[in-house]
Parts: C-alpha cells; structure tokens; sequence
C-alpha cells in the first residue's frame, strides 16, 4: 500500500494530467462503439427498400469503416500523435495491403458482384464445385446454404472471376438429390418408376423434364442423382418431399 502511495504522490502530475482523459476515453469508446451498433441498424431500416445485398454490404462496410475512426479518435483523445498514427496506418495498409492481396480481391469482388448482380440474395448458384442458395453478400464473402443444412462460404475475389452458374436466373430452381445404391439395378428400370414419382408432385416443373443419372461410379455400387425442376424458392419443400417419397420407392422396389 505505501508503494501505491508513493507511486502516486511522485506521478501525481502526470496523473493528474492523463488519468482524466483515459476515463473520457473509455467514455467515448463504449458510447461510440454502442452509437455505432446503432447507427447500423439506423441504416438497416433505412435501406429496406434498396436491394437485399446491397443493404447488407453497406451495413457491413459502414461498420467497419465507423469502427477504425472510432478507434483513431480514442487514440488521439489519450495523447497519441494522431497525424504520426495516421501516417503510420498508411505505411502498415500498404504493406498489410501487400500481404492481404488475396482479401483486398475479395472486396473488389464483392463490390463487382453488387454491381454486375451474376446472382442476388435468394438465388440458387453452383461456383467452385459448390451449389446452394445464396443467403448474404458479404464485403469479403458469400453465404450459401444447402439442402443437407451446411454452410458454404465463398470468397468474393474467386467467386467473381470463376464461372457462375445462377440457377434461378429463369425463375427456376434445380432440386437434386443423391444416392448411393450398393445394389445397382437397370437405369432404364430405376427411370420407370422414379421419373414419373418426381412429376407427380405439384411443384415440380414439367419442363426441363425430371432427370435419373449417373453422376460416379464406386467399386460395388454408383451414385445416382435424381433432378427435378420447380419454380424459384419452392426447391426447398420439393426436395424435402421427394427424399422422403424417393426413399420409400426404394424400399418398395428393393433398391438400396
């Protein structure tokens, strides 16, 4: 306790003089960062009307960009030399530009994509081997989600300069699902009953014609893919209904 006093009564000058605008500093990040949160969602309401990806990348880089000024000004509020802070950020981004080439492509890929609009949010698009619904643009990246319930995130940069095939640009939506048969029986006979069970159902498409391929082969079976086409958004209860309708098919044809 008395080197506590000591300290104190030796630095009190410089206590007196810093400790004021640490507390204001902290005030100000807490506030701000909360203003901030605010504000973002200010501007969700706010741009409601305006495209669903467009909204959301705006959101995103408003944050960000809030955030870094923010942080700028705490900095200047404690005493650091904000011009020198400044210029030194300017020497890190080149080089942290440098190293993070692949993230700054990203950016640039996004913002082509909100552009040039290849896909929007709620289209079904196939990218890099990948296919799902598209549920968020991104500044960096674009959410998919699929049938199975995953996940997919892909990079912007590759996205935009790889081939994009957008499902739903006709308003219409593939819905494909996949088995692995160990026992494999005629194509011809597994098409007899399987295509005419997928265009029984009302909300799958009559054209593009239901399809029964074989998409790989494996020592003792094949994978089969079972495609169906329905209008824009309802791809998601068609494939849930044909999975279960498939699977009971397979059970009563002694497929599996």
């Amino acid at each position: 306790m008395d080197k506590v006093i000591t300290f104190a009564q030796r630095h009190q000058n410089i206590l007196l003089l810093y400790l004021p605008r640490l507390l204001m500093a902290v005030v100000v990040l807490v506030v701000g960062w909360w203003l901030i949160g605010w504000a973002t969602r200010l501007l969700l309401r706010a741009t409601l009307h305006l495209d669903v990806s467009l909204s959301s990348f705006l959101r995103s880089l408003v944050n960000i960009v809030l955030k870094v000024l923010l942080l700028i000004s705490v900095a200047g509020m404690v005493g650091i030399e904000t011009t020198s802070f400044v210029a030194i950020l300017g020497a890190a981004g080149l080089a942290v530009g440098l190293a993070l080439q692949g993230t700054l492509a990203n950016f640039a890929g996004g913002v082509l994509i909100l552009i040039f609009k290849p896909y929007v949010v709620g289209d079904t698009i196939e990218s890099q081997g990948k296919s799902g619904e598209v549920r968020e643009i991104q500044i960096f990246n674009t959410i998919l989600t699929n049938g199975q319930g995953d996940t997919i995130i892909l990079p912007n940069g590759a996205t935009s300069n790889n081939v994009i095939v957008n499902k739903t640009a006709q308003n219409k939506a593939m819905v494909e699902i996949l088995a692995e048969l160990d026992n494999p029986t005629s194509l011809d006979a597994l098409r007899s009953w399987a295509v005419p069970l997928m265009q029984a159902d009302a909300q799958v498409l009559p054209m593009p014609a239901p399809q029964v391929v074989v998409t790989a082969l494996k020592p003792g079976g094949v994978t089969v893919a079972f495609r169906a086409y329905t209008l824009a958004g309802q791809n998601g209860a068609a494939h849930g209904r044909l999975i279960e309708q498939l699977q009971r098919a397979f059970a009563e044809h002694g497929v599996g």
